[in-house]
């Protein structure tokens, strides 16, 4: 075969060759959860998917967006508190994209711009509260992060579901001073309820003296209790107690 037949050939085959790359150009595939945003000419034209789609090549250009709930890691922020403690944090944010033409189109790149967003609004949410409500009130701070980073993506058209404080690290001085704090109050705790326990003693005891007073035959149980108690221990010597009522008749004189 001369030159000449190898050019008419690839001549003849070559639109073929073309259409065939077009078309396998032009069909797209789109998943359930995801969307093509087109592009016609440069302007804004429809979303389409999922399924089989068309994108005619040079005129059009497809972006694809995935809908499914991504999950983003904030890395560690350094956050003063309100009483000026400085601990280090990072979160969880959980987010979808509900709004394919915004996410394309009102920013640059909504991933990165979401992540941003998750780092400022960590700091600024949390610099409002003290240290201890971040160790206790996580689900509170949870849903403030919440709904003030989901009312500023909505514009994006991202829909952010959920946020989740991951650790909160204190350093070593701070975490000394917080045990020595938690020390300090678990004893003024145990004095309390020494004192209450002291204080609810001293008044049953005031109330039996109370009834052993005003009933002799009370009293003469009382003696004959203790002088049981007093049988059944192993001692050398035995003091026994003698009411003093009981001698009373002894020496009162004959009238």
């Amino acid at each position: 075969m001369t030159e000449i037949d190898i050019g008419q050939s690839f001549g003849i085959y070559l639109p073929i060759f073309f259409f065939l790359g077009f078309i396998l150009y032009a069909f797209r595939v789109l998943r359930e959860y995801e969307r093509g945003v087109i592009f016609q000419l440069g302007r804004f034209w429809k979303v389409k998917g999922p399924g089989l789609i068309i994108v005619i090549p040079i005129i059009q250009k497809m972006v694809r967006v995935d809908l499914r709930t991504t999950v983003m890691d904030v890395p560690e922020q350094d956050v003063i508190s309100k009483d000026n403690v400085s601990v280090k944090v990072n979160a969880v944010v959980y987010y979808r994209v509900v709004d394919s033409q915004r996410a394309i189109i009102e920013v640059e790149d909504f991933k990165f711009a979401t992540s941003q967003l998750a780092q400022t609004t960590l700091r600024s949410v949390l610099g409002q509260h003290q240290l201890d409500e971040m160790l206790s009130k996580r689900e509170m701070l949870n849903k403030d992060i919440q709904q003030l980073l989901d009312s500023r993506t909505d514009a994006w058209g991202i829909k952010v579901s959920n946020v989740e404080l991951k650790h909160v690290d204190l350093d070593k001085s701070m975490i000394r001073a917080i045990a020595k704090e938690a020390e300090a109050e678990r004893l003024r705790r145990a004095k309390v309820i020494s004192a209450l326990g002291e204080a609810q003693a001293a008044g049953k005891i005031l109330e039996a003296a109370e009834i052993l007073h005003k009933r002799e035959e009370a009293m003469q149980i009382r003696y004959l209790t203790a002088l049981q108690d007093l049988a059944t221990e192993r001692t050398s010597t035995i003091v026994f107690p003698f009411p003093i009522n009981l001698m009373k008749n002894w020496f009162t004189p004959d009238k």
